[in-house]
């Protein structure tokens, strides 16, 4: 028999079983107990037969046969008591119409809903049985034979893989708690089954939501988990601080048990969807994510054409997934990695399917000519320039392409930009510009002096930098270094345990550029305040003891030297006295005084020269020449312990 003929036979199963009820009640009202009206057994016929057709008219007019009882909701019950009661307003109407003597209205009411009660206890007792008749108890035991007995299904057969089912504790009996506690028992295919809640809420402890007890944190031990056989911790806790969550890890770790979350997922979900997942490690490290996106940002993107260069990266994919909330007119990716533009068409595809006008577009930003021809097919009124090459020691071999990329590749989009007359160019840029000590910083300062330049020129393209510190998750950040290392048994390698850093999401970083780009005016150079900066050296300790093991006992962690380029702090730290506030807290302008086009251009003519030679020695001193803040990583490591940054720096 095919799943639909399965469906008609229970359909109309239910409906026989509801008129086996509604013929009982309407007999035992009509006949055995008349009440204060006494009618003939015409008469009464007569008003069983009226009051069937309007009841039961409604019901199929509402569709309450058509549920799937065992997933019914309070949705599923209050249709059917919405079409009970119009069948039974239709059939007080229609007796005092017809020729019939009228019964009175307490008797209607009565019978009407007595027969609601009928129908609804069957439905309830039905749908109890799946979720709890499972359970070694004699009422589920008594359950699971009627409904086999009055329908032919074997729920006990179909349940009995639950004991094959992983078997967990939810940590917080709130709506999210008991939303997953709810999907769990109702989905038969699922692979957990909830045993007991946990929670601090003296309202809930000690009683039962679903049939599933909910104990206090003290009573969650070791022997009470055993006990309920708990596999799994699952915090289902949606308001919850980063010190709290990493509290209860560290606690309920010691169970042995394993611990998840059931949350949305992290960094990069599109969609509003709670999973249940394993944690990420960024979690317990740093604090929660803002959300610091605003009606404001959000209404300037809107409807407008926006390219987004190196849009298949960490901060460009991010960047798309933001803008795309935002509703743009035409969202165009841009890449020369054509992997990573793929990943984010397809996954916002997913998302969004026809709701967006996407396109990608593979060139490199050094393509001038290919560039042209995107900025003349699409004229893109909003530029976001997040491409370029970003490894410190990678860019330390390679000058000339360095500053082929980063500094020409972005001079090609400025030029284009003005030239097409976008409205807004963004420039994502870095704290390792900041009296940078590597080629990359330098190159990333020498993008911000031109983006600044060009802002001194009268066109119709209004031009900003944001510049922030490392973003957690990014392609080559220390947090998944650290975590292969750990997972191959160590050691962890810093470069230096001293060495510092600032962290922030990657959606708190893109949203920020967004929200600074569109408060720009026109040559501002945004900063971000990402806090405190944090101690590498922490960072890693933290990691081996949250993954239960000892540092320097089950993983060593050792020293390699600074690499070329590479200096011991990033001077991003927010000095409020120095910077000039914006309407958002996290968002400062740092006074700069931009440099004429003619300076920017005498600069890139240095460069130029530089790279026509084919040295990349060549390229390093051009550099240091066209960025006068250009110095050695030992000039500034050497007085590095004497700097607020360093002294700021807090542990994990």
């Amino acid at each position: 028999m095919s799943s639909k003929q399965v469906g008609h036979r229970i359909r109309w199963m239910l409906v026989f079983y509801d008129t086996c009820i509604f013929a009982l009640v309407f007999l035992l009202l009509f006949f055995a107990y008349a009440g204060g009206t006494k009618l003939s057994t015409l008469e009464s016929i007569c008003h069983i037969a009226i009051a069937y057709t309007c009841i039961f008219s409604f019901r199929f007019l509402f569709h309450v046969y058509r549920q799937i009882w065992r997933y019914g909701g309070i949705q599923a019950y209050i249709k059917l008591l919405i079409s009970d009661a119009a069948g039974t307003v239709l059939y007080y109407l229609v007796q005092l119409v017809l020729p019939l003597k009228n019964i009175a209205i307490v008797q209607l009411l009565a019978v009407c809903s007595m027969n609601l009660l009928g129908a609804l206890a069957i439905r309830m007792a039905y749908r109890y049985t799946y979720k709890c008749g499972a359970r070694n108890t004699p009422l589920g035991k008594i359950l699971c034979k009627l409904v086999y007995f009055f329908s032919g299904t074997d729920v006990g057969r179909e349940q009995k893989n639950t004991v094959h089912k992983i078997k967990i504790a939810i940590v917080g009996a709130g709506r999210v708690g008991t939303d997953l506690a709810e999907e769990l028992i109702n989905n038969t295919a699922a692979s957990y089954i909830p045993r007991c809640f946990i929670d601090i809420s003296k309202e809930k402890i000690g009683r039962q939501i679903y049939g599933i007890p909910v104990f206090s944190e003290e009573q969650a031990n070791y022997e009470l988990l055993r006990e309920y056989e708990v596999q799994e911790i699952v915090f289902a806790l949606p308001q919850i601080t980063a010190e709290e969550t990493r509290r209860l890890y560290e606690y309920y770790k010691q169970t042995g048990c394993k611990i998840k979350s059931y949350d949305y997922l992290t960094m990069h979900g599109v969609n509003k969807k709670r999973y249940l997942r394993e944690f990420d490690i960024e979690e317990l490290l740093f604090r929660k994510p803002l959300d610091v996106a605003d009606e404001k940002t959000s209404a300037y993107y809107k409807g407008k054409t926006v390219l987004i260069t190196g849009g298949g990266g960490s901060i460009g994919s991010e960047l798309c997934r933001q803008i795309a909330k935002m509703g743009p007119k035409m969202l165009i990716v841009l890449d020369v990695y054509e992997n990573g533009a793929y990943d984010v068409q397809q996954e916002l595809k997913m998302a969004y399917g026809d709701k967006i006008d996407l396109r990608v577009e593979i060139y490199s930003v050094c393509n001038r000519a290919g560039l042209e021809r995107v900025f003349e097919k699409y004229r893109p009124q909003v530029v976001l320039n997040a491409a370029a090459h970003k490894h410190v020691p990678l860019m330390e071999h390679n000058c000339i392409e360095a500053v082929e990329n980063n500094v020409f590749g972005t001079l090609n989009i400025v030029e284009l930009s003005e030239k097409y007359e976008a409205e807004r160019f963004i420039m994502v840029s870095t704290d390792k510009a900041v009296n940078p000590t590597n080629v990359m910083g330098a190159t990333k300062r020498m993008c911000e002096m031109i983006v600044q330049a060009h802002s001194t020129v009268k066109s119709k393209t209004t031009f900003s930098s944001t510049r922030f510190g490392n973003v957690l998750g990014s392609a080559g950040s220390v947090v998944p270094l650290f975590k292969k290392q750990i997972a191959n048994g160590g050691p962890i390698t810093l470069t230096d345990k001293r060495i510092i850093r600032y962290f922030m999401t990657i959606p708190e970083a893109s949203q920020l550029v967004l929200q600074s780009g569109a408060m720009a005016k026109n040559g501002e150079l945004f900063v971000l305040d990402m806090g405190k900066p944090i101690k590498i050296l922490d960072l890693a300790e933290s990691m081996i003891r949250l993954l239960g093991m000892e540092p320097y006992k089950d993983i060593d962690i050792i020293e390699t030297g600074l690499r070329p380029g590479e200096k011991l702090y990033e001077e991003l730290l927010v000095k409020t006295e120095e910077l000039d506030k914006t309407e958002n807290s996290l968002i400062f302008v740092e006074r700069d005084v931009p440099l004429s086009l003619d300076e920017i251009n005498l600069k890139l003519q240095i460069l130029r020269d530089a790279i026509n030679t084919g040295e990349d020695s060549a390229v390093r001193e051009a550099l240091k020449k066209a960025v006068p803040t250009y110095k050695s990583p030992e000039e500034v490591n050497i007085t590095a312990d004497k700097t607020q940054e360093m002294k700021s720096a807090c542990a994990v």
